[in-house]
């Protein structure tokens, strides 16, 4: 063991002291303690491994960039994953690379169409905005909360040269039905799982149906490296793409601190450049610079070994819950799934019926006075943001059930940190609001 392994060891063995002397117990007080909807979890390894990346002082990404990359393809069973500094990111990368003239005629140029809904987050239509396209947005079903898949063919125009997706609160979209309409039209499909990590179709995992797939590792989400995000594909022209914008848009590929790996950095002609102008400095594509930092991956790395089990308590926290509130469908409507789909549930949707005699505002309300949290489905109809105010944009059919959950629907957390006395008490407190019923 050299000088330089040894102190590390040392410092490691100090930081899990620490790590054991500050932890809190978290204990639950009911009516006290915040159930939050989402939470990190996590333990002294997650600090370990960032205490030792910034040892490394290697402030870009580097070797623990290049171990999640791998090991998340790996477990996703696609060929090619990326890191970005969000799922948002991702999302935008996603979209952007659509537009490299690289593809030729598949190429998405500006006023081209892109077949997306209005109920999610922002970030997933946002890109669509940002690179000149028009979203064509289709309501979503009540229950699923998902895409009304058979109405996508009707909305296809000339124009349409993609659908973009959210599998939302990880309850996941038709896949086999999307996959088949966009082979037939000749249309890409990106699958937004920046909520779905883990879930399932067909026992294949979300995110290797599309010609891409975005993910998202925010603290709340299914794990977490802080700040993060993945962009994934089978393509190996797509890869070569995204790789260019998510570093700058440059042409060359070497890895952040490397050089000449092509053999070729002064040997080459490109555009208008002079003949031998250094690779490195030749830019293909208007990219961003969109890489995550080493130490956000450390995180990742241990976040990651404890992924399968975060996703067997998300499904069990949410199978408890659907258990113990099932008796209050006659105001409520609780999630459905498809055939074929093992959600790794985000959340917990819950929707407040027409005929009830409560409002959603009215149970919301209540459910935060007794510290248990509670969300909207992200923007409702994003249409009605005004962010979009001026946005160009068609709609097809209608946005009822849309407008629906902008009024009527919430949902309640399902993450690894609500035990089963949290959960308990949760169910409590539905009791105690449907008493006066």
């Amino acid at each position: 063991m050299n000088k330089e392994t040894k102190i590390r060891k040392e410092i490691f063995s100090k930081v899990k002291r620490f790590y054991d002397s500050v932890r809190k117990k978290n204990e639950f007080i009911p009516g006290k303690t915040r159930i939050e909807y989402a939470a990190r979890v996590y333990d002294e390894k997650e600090v370990i491994n960032l205490v030792d990346a910034s040892l490394d002082f290697w402030l870009t990404q580097g070797r623990y960039a290049k171990e999640f990359e791998a090991k998340l393809a790996q477990f996703l069973g696609v060929k090619y994953c990326l890191l970005a500094n969000s799922g948002s990111s991702a999302n935008l990368l996603a979209v952007s690379a659509l537009t490299s003239p690289l593809l030729k005629k598949r190429r998405l140029l500006p006023g081209d169409e892109v077949i997306t809904t209005a109920c999610g987050f922002p970030t997933t239509l946002n890109p669509i905005i940002q690179n000149g396209l028009v979203p064509v947005f289709i309501d979503i079903d009540l229950g699923t909360y998902n895409i009304q898949v058979s109405k996508i063919e009707e909305a296809i125009s000339k124009k349409t040269k993609a659908i973009f997706v959210p599998h939302t609160l990880g309850n996941l979209v038709n896949i086999s039905k999307i996959s088949k309409i966009a082979k037939e039209y000749g249309l890409w499909f990106i699958e937004d799982s920046c909520d779905a990590l883990g879930s399932l179709y067909n026992k294949k995992y979300t995110g290797t149906f599309g010609d891409i797939a975005t993910f998202s590792f925010y603290p709340a989400h299914h794990m977490t490296m802080g700040e993060g995000g993945a962009v994934v594909t089978d393509n190996v022209l797509l890869r070569k793409i995204l790789l260019s914008f998510r570093d700058w848009g440059r042409d060359c590929w070497c890895e952040p601190g490397q050089d000449n790996s092509c053999g070729r950095r002064f040997s080459q002609k490109a555009g208008s450049l002079p003949f031998g102008y250094d690779h490195k400095y030749v830019y293909s594509h208007i990219g961003y610079n969109l890489k995550v930092t080493d130490m956000q991956a450390a995180v990742g790395v241990a976040q990651l070994k404890k992924l399968p089990k975060f996703i067997k308590v998300r499904k069990t926290n949410f199978k408890f819950l659907y258990q113990h509130l099932k008796k209050y469908e006659e105001y409520l409507l609780l999630p459905r799934t498809l055939d074929k789909a093992e959600p790794s549930w985000f959340g917990f949707p819950l929707f407040v019926k027409e005929q009830s005699p409560f409002s959603r505002n009215d149970i919301v309300r209540f459910l935060e006075d007794n510290k248990i949290a509670t969300r909207m489905l992200f923007g409702g109809n994003l249409t009605k943001q005004p962010a979009y105010k001026n946005m160009r944009f068609r709609v097809a059919g209608g946005l009822k059930n849309t407008d629906a959950v902008m009024n009527n629907l919430f949902w309640i957390g399902v993450y690894p940190g609500i035990d089963n006395q949290r959960l308990r008490y949760i169910c409590k407190v539905f009791e105690k609001f449907f008493e006066r019923f």
